[in-house]
């Protein structure tokens, strides 16, 4: 595994930081270049998610004024998708139950007394995006720790980028996992 430090002034839009947006398309190069009819998925795609790029995306924000595919709660968005669908997953979530309480106030919503603030938030969405992940996939996680989405879910952690941001900021973190290919069938 690999673990590499890079530094870039904050930014509440994720994917437009420098070493982040170049650590994602570089990990996603094959033969030199992007496959663009990737199907990739961002469940927090804001108004800069790299999947506006691909053709074949679905992008999802709960703010109704950024131009994201659709504007649910990330659960039930993630949760209307079969199994095995996604090559690529952009997971950028709020990085805490205080911005998860912001992010929801700011467009009228409640936490829905505080369910959404707890640890289980960032598990369930975890496990619908192992579920939706194609095997071989990769998921891109964002935030202040490296769990990303884990062995236990069936992903092996191949590179770590941490982007420090100075002074008291946090550092932000990004995981690239790979979810494991199907084992092939005995007897074949």
């Amino acid at each position: 595994m690999k673990i590499e430090r890079k530094w870039a002034m904050p930014n509440k839009d994720t994917f437009t930081i420098k070493p982040i947006k170049n650590f994602i398309y570089n990990s996603l190069m094959e033969n030199g270049k992007i496959n663009k009819e990737l199907f990739i998925i961002d469940p927090f795609a804001g108004e800069w998610s790299i999947a506006y790029g691909f053709k074949n995306k679905r992008t999802n924000d709960l703010n109704p004024k950024v131009r994201s595919g659709e504007h649910k709660d990330a659960l039930n968005f993630l949760e209307s998708f079969r199994s095995e669908t996604f090559n690529v997953i952009l997971f950028d979530p709020p990085y805490s139950p205080r911005q998860i309480k912001e992010q929801y106030e700011s467009v009228g919503l409640n936490t829905q007394n505080g369910e959404l603030t707890k640890s289980t938030f960032y598990s369930n969405l975890k496990n619908e995006i192992a579920r939706i992940t194609v095997p071989g996939g990769k998921v891109f996680c964002c935030g202040w720790n490296s769990e990303g989405i884990g062995k236990s879910r069936g992903f092996e952690l191949k590179e770590i980028l941490l982007v420090a941001h100075g002074g008291w900021h946090n550092d932000t973190i990004v995981t690239y996992e790979k979810k494991a290919e199907k084992e092939a069938k005995k007897n074949e």
